[in-house]
């Protein structure tokens, strides 16, 4: 049986990987933070949704229980997941998005050389196409590939870039089979509720059912490369399965707004959006009442925006055999009906 262990196992990609591991035989492991408990409300939930996962207390900055954790479980594949993931919220604090999502990556390679798994462990990077910073001179025509040039344009995307780089360093310098997932944005029905794509699937739900008012958002405008974070998982075990170690774009080669996915969201919903005005003026209006259902807010805009993201995943196609199951408009219903079902069943 083989052992793996996944950083940021709480999280949504950490909670479908740790479910695809077990199915495939795997015993598998999910570090959460030190400070969470036993008795604490989250572990008690984990423990409920996934039985099957030894959670192991440890925490990304703490290198010595780090390696105590590699040590005694002597995996033979990790997964680093955990990172301060919001874009948006990494401008408010970008000291300790740095700290983790960046110096946290190296804890954990440190980590495994540290344990002398080096040779024996295979190591999984999330990296990101926020990496890219969607500026017009850097990206290609067909979507970035793994050649691209980076740009990030957060203090998300810098301290990724960083544990993009210290991975590929560690697998020069010490010959790791350590492989960095450069992937697009994937969503889902485990997708926290501070991410727009959730933020908008669960606001269309309580709109239909008169729990909510209206819906704020920024940027109408954004366009994102959205697949299934179901399926990107499984692109993540395929890259450790490779005899050697590579970086992969994992991504669908299309690119929506965050407009059309409020358009299908609330359509999803049985409600069609028109839209009036312009800039920050302009709203969201159902169809046929006329009432008022998306709003701007200057809030949710970002210091430095980043425009378009469009992933071209040739060589995971080619190498790895990976392809998304789920398309934009299976993903945005897939989201819809979830949260309707789960306001509905607040409602009894």
């Amino acid at each position: 049986m083989k052992k793996a262990l996944i950083t940021g196992v709480a999280g949504q990609d950490g909670g479908h990987l740790a479910k695809l591991l077990h199915e495939k035989g795997y015993e598998v492991h999910g570090v959460i933070r030190g400070q969470m408990e036993a008795s604490h409300p989250r572990y008690k939930t984990l423990k409920q949704e996934m039985p099957f996962v030894n959670l192991v207390m440890a925490d990304l900055l703490d290198l010595a229980a780090l390696t105590r954790a590699l040590q005694e479980i002597q995996p033979d594949e990790v997964y680093n997941l955990a990172a301060i993931s919001h874009v948006g919220y990494s401008f408010r604090d970008p000291i300790l998005t740095a700290d983790v999502t960046g110096k946290g990556v190296l804890n954990v390679l440190e980590a495994i050389r540290l344990a002398g798994l080096e040779k024996t462990t295979r190591f999984y990077q999330a990296s990101t196409s926020e990496m890219f910073g969607g500026l017009d001179y850097n990206r290609p025509d067909t979507g970035y590939t793994e050649e691209a040039s980076f740009h990030p344009r957060s203090p998300y995307g810098v301290a990724k870039l960083y544990g993009h780089w210290i991975t590929c360093n560690y697998r020069e310098s010490y010959g790791m089979h350590a492989s960095c997932g450069i992937l697009f944005n994937h969503e889902g029905e485990r997708r926290g509720p501070e991410f727009v794509t959730r933020k908008i699937s669960k606001a269309v739900a309580r709109i239909k059912l008169g729990l909510q008012e209206d819906l704020e958002l920024g940027n109408l405008d954004a366009k994102r490369d959205w697949g299934y974070a179901g399926d990107y998982v499984e692109g993540m075990w395929r890259m450790l399965q490779q005899e050697q170690p590579a970086d992969y774009v994992l991504a669908t080669g299309e690119t929506h707004s965050i407009r059309e996915f409020c358009e299908l969201a609330f359509k999803e919903a049985g409600i069609n959006i028109n839209w009036q005005g312009n800039g920050v003026d302009e709203t969201g209006v159902d169809a046929t009442t006329g009432k008022v259902l998306i709003k701007i807010n200057p809030d949710f805009f970002r210091p430095a925006e980043v425009d378009l993201l469009l992933g071209n995943p040739a060589k995971a196609e080619k190498t790895l055999g990976w392809k998304r199951a789920i398309d934009f408009p299976g993903l945005v219903k897939l989201m819809v009906q979830h949260d309707l079902g789960l306001e509905e069943a607040k409602l009894g």
